[in-house]
């Protein structure tokens, strides 16, 4: 009982912190339209107020290459340059348009490992005003499971609010 009782401290307190920074990156985003900007502070942001953020960051769809991504604003250490759709976990985010939850990237079919030291991550579709994916918004961490329904609901609210 201990034990289910500290994970939903740790739970609320995630989410306490979340609501926090995503009010955060609304104030200083205040009037920014440039796209590049917005990634950028948002990259930051989140990646300096979270422990369990290893690498941060955005990889964005290339309107020269059919189905691929490029690495755009990230903090952390070098990440790919290109992604195909379906391919490892952010491609399989951009080819679904569905967030990806993976707390053991070793399990993950196709994986890429960017950085051997990634244990686990979370990959969430970022959609432009017109409804249209512009990127996908990955995170790392060095640590297996560290993602829950948490980071997954506040991650989709804040970019939605950031780019729709």
């Amino acid at each position: 009982m201990a034990e289910a009782f500290n994970d939903l401290t740790l739970s609320t307190d995630k989410a306490t912190r979340y609501a926090e920074v995503a009010d955060e990156i609304a104030s200083v985003l205040e009037g920014e339209g440039n796209v590049t900007a917005r990634m950028a502070t948002v990259a930051s942001m989140l990646a300096n107020s979270f422990d369990h953020y290893f690498w941060t960051g955005f990889y964005v769809v290339d309107p020269a290459k059919d189905r691929e991504l490029v690495v755009g604003p990230y903090q952390g250490t070098l990440g790919c340059l290109r992604i195909a759709y379906g391919r490892g976990v952010c491609g399989t985010a951009a080819a679904t348009g569905q967030t990806q939850l993976v707390p053991d990237v070793h399990a993950f079919p196709g994986h890429i490992a960017c950085d051997s030291r990634s244990q686990s991550e979370i990959v969430v579709p970022v959609f432009g005003p017109d409804g249209q994916l512009i990127a996908v918004f990955d995170v790392d961490s060095d640590q297996p499971a560290s993602f829950d329904e948490t980071d997954q609901l506040w991650l989709e609210k804040i970019l939605a609010a950031t780019f729709a």
